[in-house]
């Protein structure tokens, strides 16, 4: 803005009296104005997936149970903990203090990501002859209902720790009846005091708890198998997973 005109208006406003000092007054506060019009940059966030960890390896055959008693398995849309429900990454500095960082989030909300490693990894385990997720009209044996309890990256340790707990509870899908529940605690140092670093272990907390989270529903498939041949009598040929 050019403050010559205002110059003139200040070098007249000393011989003209308070009336032109007022106007120069004006002047001034609309020049202050203009500079609080500039609207302030924003530095946008930096966006960050959770996927688990990716070995760049192709996936190795699946060893399928016997197709007539291997179960088809429904995976229930992930449930979320209280300040789990938003893309925003948790941390904690103190205990019982939760805090988000200013400039770095999930693409979407931990449980959404989760969602599909969960069908990805347990399709993989070849415990199942198919595995779906809601919402769908395929007719399943057995559904798997989950809960993300807690992920935030705790700088409270040194070093400092990612934790991730996930809830789950694995049940007939016909009969409603409970065969497993576990609730699986994975906690993963920081390669550095940041939101990256945080974001590397988390993805490698996840990677972990896949894992488990297979392992944990082989023995109660197993189970399943075992006392669904049973029930339908000595005729049914029991072909134990291999």
């Amino acid at each position: 803005m050019n403050t010559q005109p205002l110059w003139r208006a200040w070098s007249r406003a000393r011989a003209g009296g308070a009336c032109a000092g007022l106007a120069v007054v004006t002047a001034l506060s609309g020049l202050t104005a203009c500079s609080a019009l500039k609207p302030t940059p924003v530095t946008p966030s930096v966006l960050y997936r959770l996927e688990g960890v990716t070995t760049g390896a192709p996936a190795a055959p699946r060893a399928r149970p016997g197709a007539s008693m291997a179960p088809t398995l429904l995976i229930s849309t992930p449930q979320a903990a209280s300040g789990l429900d938003s893309p925003r990454i948790l941390y904690v500095r103190q205990a019982h203090r939760l805090a988000y960082f200013a400039q770095s989030e999930w693409v979407d909300t931990p449980a959404r990501m989760l969602a599909p490693l969960l069908v990805t990894a347990l399709d993989r385990a070849g415990l199942f002859r198919a595995v779906v997720s809601t919402p769908t009209a395929v007719k399943a044996d057995l559904r798997l209902d989950t809960e993300v309890v807690r992920l935030q990256h705790h700088f409270d340790t040194s070093p400092s720790q990612v934790r991730l707990t996930l809830r789950a509870t694995l049940s007939d899908n016909n009969t409603r009846q409970l065969l497993a529940q576990i609730e699986l605690d994975q906690r993963v140092d920081a390669a550095s005091e940041d939101a990256p670093g945080g974001v590397v272990a988390a993805n490698l907390a996840t990677q972990q708890m896949l894992d488990a989270l297979a392992a944990f529903c082989g023995p109660a498939v197993e189970s399943w198998r075992v006392s669904t041949a049973a029930a339908a009598g000595p005729a049914a040929a029991i072909r134990p997973a291999r």
